[in-house]
């Protein structure tokens, strides 16, 4: 690890303040202090904003949620109101990582965290996440890699915070000194490696992440997020999903499918919520929503039983959304 200097903020002012010449802001500092000790990464300053007291609070009003992005996720996970009215937030809060960790990691960080393909995070490999023009995923070990919506790169979408507030509507607000603030969805948060392999958000340097503001969702909404790993619930997601539906008596008058592991950035299901809009939620509709979520799916040479995992993620959180199935053991947490 390289040597580097640190600014401790208590205030946002004085951060923003900080964020110049390639200062990197750290949190919880979770995913940066692994980034820096793999050596991908080697900031000569960091903004320490963990004692930053405005930016951590649940905030709740009539129009919804106001998330500071220190916010951990056990807090929004053990947040009562959380749990009852956006339980799809608090299941992906609490089922990331382990329990040590989500009482460190913040929201904020786990919206920012990098993708964890082993060849972006060894500074040993050629990546062309790195500007390098190879990818080694494509021909190499890709068993947790994306089959859908990928060309250049093929990693996938760590966040399960962000499968769980795109779902929601969420929008993250963004602060400079110099422009002050403005305010953007979930999806438009992420730049899409085709666009720009290097750059993984659309965040300035001089900009900080003040808010996550998250709409009070209709009456009758029901939600859920699971999602699967291979061993234990520290891992990340192979496969996961959220779900947020609008219910109408037994009727499904809107949905909204989220995915993350399938994809570099995280992304709807337009076919799957369509299999739902209209009919009832039932063993038939919630496969089918499955069934609809992978087509177009291009699996790579190792990871082709995610185009069987995702229907099972999507039909058994659907059902669990709707009140018609237990949480699924085998998922992950």
């Amino acid at each position: 690890m390289n040597s580097f200097s640190i600014a401790d903020c208590t205030t946002v002012d004085a951060a923003l303040s900080q964020l110049k010449d390639g200062a990197v802001v750290k949190a919880g500092g979770v995913d940066l202090l692994d980034r820096m000790k793999d050596g991908i990464e080697q900031p000569t300053r960091l903004v320490n904003i963990r004692n930053v007291a405005e930016l951590r609070r649940i905030h709740e009003t009539d129009q919804g949620l106001t998330l500071g992005p220190l916010t951990t996720l056990a807090e929004i996970s053990d947040h009562a109101n959380i749990r009852e009215h956006y339980q799809i937030l608090a299941d992906a809060c609490g089922h990331a990582a382990t329990p040590h960790i989500r009482n460190m990691a913040t929201v904020g960080g786990n919206l920012l965290q990098r993708v964890q393909c082993w060849y972006y995070r060894s500074a040993d490999f050629q990546c062309i996440r790195h500007g390098k023009d190879l990818c080694f995923a494509f021909e190499g070990l890709n068993q947790y890699h994306a089959i859908m919506e990928y060309g250049t790169c093929p990693s996938v979408a760590p966040s399960s915070a962000a499968v769980a507030l795109l779902g929601l509507g969420a929008t993250v607000e963004l602060t400079s000194a110099k422009r002050g603030k403005r305010t953007l969805g979930i999806r438009e948060l992420y730049i899409v490696p085709d666009a720009n392999p290097t750059k993984f958000t659309v965040i300035e340097p001089d900009e900080l992440i003040t808010a996550i503001l998250v709409p009070k969702p209709a009456p009758g909404t029901r939600s859920a997020y699971q999602k699967y790993g291979e061993k234990e619930s520290f891992d990340w997601a192979i496969a996961d999903a959220g779900v947020v539906l609008e219910m109408e008596g037994d009727i499904c008058k809107r949905a909204v499918i989220t995915m993350g592991a399938a994809s570099p950035v995280v992304r709807r299901s337009a076919q799957a919520e369509a299999a739902l809009a209209g009919n009832p939620i039932n063993e038939e509709t919630a496969r089918a929503a499955g069934k609809v979520a992978v087509e177009g799916a291009t699996p790579l040479s190792m990871n082709a039983y995610k185009l069987d995992l995702f229907p099972v993620a999507v039909y058994r959180t659907v059902l669990l959304a709707a009140g018609k199935m237990n949480r699924d053991p085998s998922a992950a947490g």
